[in-house]
């Protein structure tokens, strides 16, 4: 890829946009794998191929309309201050137009391939990431990750809506408008949502944490910033039970609540991955010194292990939509990723490890 190409790829936030498109396509295999009558390896791959496109031009476009707005306060902040915007590699006007432009070539991708309702859920999640959380929450509330993280929740909805087939928008009525936009046939979708929605203030306050000063110099109320260590490790260890009771809602969703063997299997797996995460949130301690880096290493360890255990969670979600086998090849290659992390972590005291 040339330098010019690479610096508008990077607007897009491509490390962020793939995560997000990683739960979307899982989505889509889960739901061929779930449906009683099995479409064909080329009807997931179409999916998840649409998926993919889609979400990563509508996802992306959020991004680059993200760093237009936040134009004055990245340079500012050394997290942010080389992207390519404050950088000064890319025109802020010219970075907006970009935004618009593949925004709407994703709705409209979406609405031609895969029907009006994931075209909907598309352009909900661009409107309530630049509007919603960016314009309106960012600057004004401590809150603001965990509204706006609804935002980044809605890949797996839309990834199902794709898998289903094309779907219209009933606008005859509120009740059939609802409907119509909540209508997957199962809960599954809406667990995965949930997932990333409760996963995500942890996840970013875990970073904020150590952060905090830096938002608080441009503006942006961080509640480690506006609360202090305490309130927020507090509210990080609430979401944590949080996700730890939704982990156990998905094995139920995926047997029905039938005690089988392989439901109490995957609902022990699926204990032990979150409590592996949740218990590098209770190990944060309230007055911890940054190190030489700037960084506080058991939030910073946390921040790492909450990326894993995303990844973790989609994983039993396929295995857990495939078979028994599947779902103990899923656990024996979620604890080989647990125990490689915590070996090199021990070894090295490297967080991201």
């Amino acid at each position: 890829m040339s330098p010019s190409m690479l610096k508008w790829f990077r607007l897009t936030k491509p490390g962020v946009v793939l995560l997000l498109q990683i739960t979307a396509i899982s989505a889509v295999v889960v739901h061929d794998l779930m449906t009683e009558v099995r479409p064909s390896f080329a009807h997931t791959l179409e999916a998840s191929l649409i998926t993919l496109v889609g979400g990563y031009l509508t996802a992306g476009g959020s991004n680059a309309i993200n760093m237009w707005y936040d134009r004055d306060i990245d340079p500012k902040m050394k997290r942010t201050s080389k992207r390519p915007v404050p950088a000064g590699d890319i025109d802020a006007n010219h970075a907006l137009l970009f935004g618009v432009t593949i925004s709407l070539l994703g709705v409209l991708w979406f609405n031609y391939t895969a029907g009006e309702v994931a075209a909907f859920w598309s352009a909900f999640s661009i409107l309530f990431y630049v509007f919603v959380y960016t314009i309106w929450l960012k600057r004004r509330t401590v809150q603001n990750i965990v509204i706006g993280g609804f935002a980044g929740s809605t890949p797996p909805l839309i990834g199902w809506f794709v898998a289903k087939g094309p779907s219209d928008l009933d606008l005859g009525s509120l009740s059939g408008f609802l409907s119509s936009i909540s209508d997957t046939g199962s809960l599954i979708p809406f667990y995965m949502l949930g997932v990333i929605f409760i996963w995500t203030p942890p996840h970013f306050w875990a970073l904020a944490l150590y952060k905090s000063e830096e938002y608080k110099q441009v503006g942006v109320p961080m509640l480690p910033g506006e609360k202090g260590a305490a309130r927020t490790l507090i509210e990080m260890k609430l979401y944590g039970v949080l996700l730890l009771l939704i982990s156990l809602w998905g094995p139920y969703l995926f047997h029905s609540g039938e005690f089988s063997t392989e439901y109490l299997t995957l609902t022990a797996g699926s204990a032990v991955i979150s409590l592996w995460y949740i218990r590098t949130v209770f190990l944060i301690p309230i007055d911890e010194a940054k190190d030489a880096n700037g960084r506080l290493p058991t939030a910073a360890r946390s921040f790492w292990v909450s990326q894993l255990f995303l990844g973790l969670v989609f994983i039993m979600a396929l295995a857990a939509a495939s078979s028994f086998s599947g779902v103990i090849l899923g656990l024996l290659l979620s604890f080989a990723i647990i125990i490689r992390s915590e070996s090199r972590y021990r070894a090295t005291g490297v967080p991201f490890s």
